[in-house]
C-alpha cells in the first residue's frame, strides 16, 4: 500500500477532530431553514441543474402525500407536470414552471414554488462537474464537496441528507468552506446528499441545489481470498471423450482498487514450476455483502483424452494482500451399463408387478375362462345321470304352445353312429322349420328327441316337496352340461339367477361340468339392466362364459349355424340309458 495512502487515514482524523468535536460541543445558533416548505412561507425558489437528482422537501409535520403540479406557463407543451415532495427524481428541462403543493387527504391552505432548471453549458466548465459517486470509507472520517462552489462569492452552505438537515442529525460533523466533514461515516450514509446556497438574483432569493450521491465502502482489504470450491486434493470424475468444466469459486474481500484474479493452471504430476494456463471464461463477479464480493471461473477442457487423467489442475486466486490455491485430479468415470444391470431388471420388476396386478384383478375371469374353454378332458358321462340340466324362463306365449306342439316319438339314437347319422340339422325336417317358436319350447324336444341327450328339467325330473336350493344344486352335480337360456326375463327371475349362479360356483370347483349360455331374443349382458342388480359373481361370468345367440325368425341359413355351433358344444359322451334303467 502506497506510503501516502497510509498516513491521509491517520491525518484525516486529526485534521476533523477540532472541526468535528467543536460542533459536537456547541449548536449553531443561527436560524436553519425549514427542511421542508413551511406553511408560512407564500412561494419558494428553487434552480436545479439538469440531469442532476432533485427532491422537493415535504411539509413538516405532515405524514401524508403531497403533490405539486404545474400552475404557471413553462414551457411550450409541458403543462400538466407533477410530482411528489419528497421523492427523488431526475431533473429535465421541461420541469422548469411554478407549482401549487397541496395534500390528496386534506384541504389546508396551498403552497407554491417556483422550479427553474438551468442547462449544463450554462454553468462553464469549471462550474459543472459531471455526477460522480463519493467514495467513502466506513467507520473514519470522511468529506463530501458541494458541486459549484467555487463558481459563487457565498460559500454559506446547509447540507441534507434525504430530506433532513444533517445540522438536525445527532451526530458528529461539521462544515467547512462548504464541505460537509463526516466524522465518522457510517454504513447508511450511502444515499444522495443536498447542499444548498442562497443567490439573489433582482432581488428574487433562490435557493440552488446540487445533488451528490455517495457510496460508503469498506476498508481496504485486510486477508488474501478464500476458495470455497474445489476443495483441495480431491478428484473429479469424466468421460473420456467428453467435454469436460473445471469451476473455481472464489470470495474476495472488498477492495477500493480491483486486484481480484482467478486463474487455472495445469502440471504434470504435481509439479508446480512447470504450469501450463488453460482456456478460460470470463470472471463473474458479484457483490454479496458489504464487505465481500464472489468471483466464479470457469476452465474448459474441450475433450478429455487418457493424458489428461495424469495432470494436475490447480485453481490460484489472488488479491493485494496474497494468494490462496486448490489442486484436483481427473479420473475416468466408469460407465454402468443401464441396459443390462438397471434397465432389464427395472423391466421385469414392472412387467411381474403388472401381470401380478392383472392376475389379481382378473382372477376370476382368468378361471372360467380356463374351466370353461379347457378342462374337459375327464368327462365320464355313465358317471352322471343326466346330460344337461336345461335351465329357463317360460314366457307367456311359450306356455300356449307347450300344450299344442307336439312332436314324433321316436326316440334318440343309442350308439355313436346313430347319433352322427341322426345330426342333420332340425330346421331341414318338418319340426326344425318351425322356428318361430320359442327356443325354451324347441330345444328340449332337439336335444331328447332328435340328438337323444337326456336332459334334466326341474318342473319333470325333480320331485316335489324337497328344498328348492338343495334340488337344484344336486341337479347341477349330477349333470354333465348346464345350459341357461338368457333373456330380460330370466336374469330378473330370482330362481333362475340362482340357477345360473350355483352352476357357476360349480365350475369354478369341478372342472367337468360344461356350462353354456344362449342368448334368446337378441338379448345381451350390456343391453339388460335386471332389477335387482346382478349378483357380482354372475355379472363377471357372463362377460367371458361361452355363449350363443338365437333369434326367432332368422333365415334358414343363420339358423342352421346355431344348431351346428349347439351340437359341438354338447357333451362328447353320453349318459348310458341301460344304466339307468337298471338303477330305477
Amino acid at each position: 500500500m502506497q506510503t501516502g495512502y497510509i498516513l491521509g487515514f491517520f491525518i484525516l482524523p486529526i485534521f476533523l477532530e477540532g472541526c468535528c468535536d467543536e460542533n459536537y460541543q456547541k449548536k449553531k445558533t443561527e436560524t436553519q431553514l425549514s427542511p421542508g416548505l413551511r406553511q408560512d412561507a407564500v412561494c419558494r425558489h428553487y434552480k436545479a441543474v439538469e440531469g442532476e437528482i432533485f427532491m422537493m422537501p415535504c411539509i413538516e409535520s405532515v405524514n401524508m402525500e403531497v403533490v405539486c403540479s404545474r400552475t404557471g406557463e413553462g414551457r411550450e407543451g409541458n403543462k400538466g407536470t407533477s410530482f411528489v415532495c419528497g421523492r427523488k427524481f431526475l431533473v429535465e428541462a421541461k420541469y422548469s414552471g411554478k407549482y401549487t403543493c397541496r395534500s390528496l387527504l386534506s384541504s389546508g391552505s396551498e403552497l407554491f414554488f417556483h422550479l427553474q432548471v438551468v442547462e449544463r453549458i450554462s454553468l462553464g466548465p469549471g462550474c459543472f462537474q459531471p455526477e460522480e459517486i463519493r467514495e467513502l470509507v466506513v467507520n473514519i472520517g470522511g468529506k463530501i464537496p458541494c458541486p459549484g462552489l467555487n463558481c459563487s462569492n457565498n460559500t454559506d452552505v446547509i447540507w441534507y441528507k434525504g430530506m433532513t438537515a444533517v445540522s438536525r442529525l445527532t451526530r458528529s460533523t461539521c462544515q467547512e468552506d462548504g464541505w460537509l466533514h463526516l466524522c465518522k461515516v457510517r454504513k447508511t450514509d450511502t444515499d444522495v446528499f443536498f447542499c444548498d446556497r442562497q443567490i439573489n438574483e433582482s432581488g428574487v432569493i433562490w435557493t440552488f441545489r446540487r445533488a451528490v450521491n455517495v457510496s460508503v465502502i469498506p476498508d481496504e482489504a485486510s486477508y488474501p481470498p478464500r476458495i470455497v470450491h474445489p476443495e483441495n486434493n480431491t478428484k473429479e470424475k469424466v468421460e473420456l471423450g467428453q467435454c469436460h468444466t473445471l469451476m473455481c469459486k472464489v470470495y474476495f474481500p472488498f477492495e477500493k482498487k480491483f486486484s481480484r484474479e482467478v486463474q487455472w493452471y495445469m502440471n504434470y504430476s504435481g509439479n508446480t514450476e512447470n504450469m501450463t494456463l488453460l482456456p478460460m471464461e470470463e470472471q463473474q463477479h458479484t457483490r454479496i455483502s458489504h464487505k465481500e464480493y464472489k468471483v466464479i471461473r470457469r476452465a474448459i477442457i474441450k475433450e478429455v483424452t487418457p493424458q489428461h487423467l495424469n495432470y494436475r489442475y490447480t485453481c490460484i486466486a489472488g488479491n493485494n494482500v496474497g494468494t490462496s490455491s486448490r489442486t484436483i485430479q481427473l479420473v475416468e468415470k466408469i460407465k454402468v451399463k443401464w441396459p443390462s444391470l438397471v434397465g432389464y431388471p427395472i423391466v421385469s420388476l414392472l412387467l411381474v408387478a403388472g401381470l401380478g396386478t392383472v392376475l389379481h384383478v382378473k382372477w376370476l375371469e382368468i378361471q372360467l375362462i380356463y374351466r370353461s374353454r379347457f378342462q374337459h378332458g375327464k368327462q365320464h358321462g355313465g358317471e352322471k345321470e343326466f346330460d344337461v340340466f336345461l335351465s329357463y324362463v317360460w314366457s307367456s306365449q311359450s306356455a300356449e304352445l307347450e300344450g299344442v306342439l307336439t312332436l314324433s316319438p321316436q326316440r334318440g339314437p343309442d350308439s355313436d353312429e346313430e347319433a352322427c347319422l341322426s345330426s342333420m340339422d332340425p330346421p331341414n325336417t318338418e319340426e326344425g322349420k318351425s322356428t318361430q317358436r320359442p327356443l325354451e319350447v324347441l330345444l328340449p324336444r332337439v336335444l331328447e328327441d332328435w340328438w337323444g341327450y337326456r336332459l334334466c328339467l326341474l318342473e319333470r325330473d325333480v320331485p316335489p316337496g324337497g328344498a328348492y336350493t338343495n334340488d337344484v344344486v344336486l341337479a347341477i352335480k349330477r349333470s354333465q352340461m348346464l345350459i341357461c337360456l338368457l333373456s330380460a326375463d330370466y336374469l330378473s327371475n330370482n330362481n333362475a339367477v340362482f340357477e345360473l349362479e350355483s352352476g357357476i360356483q360349480a365350475l369354478l370347483q369341478n372342472s367337468s361340468l360344461k356350462l353354456l349360455l344362449i342368448w334368446t331374443s337378441g338379448a345381451s349382458a350390456s343391453l339388460i339392466q335386471p332389477d335387482p342388480p346382478l349378483p357380482p359373481l354372475v355379472q363377471r361370468a357372463l362377460k367371458v362364459l361361452p355363449s350363443l345367440d338365437w333369434t326367432s325368425g332368422k333365415p334358414a341359413r343363420a339358423t342352421s349355424n346355431f344348431w351346428r355351433s349347439l351340437r359341438k358344444a354338447m357333451p362328447d359322451q353320453r349318459v348310458k340309458l341301460s344304466s339307468l334303467m337298471q338303477d330305477q
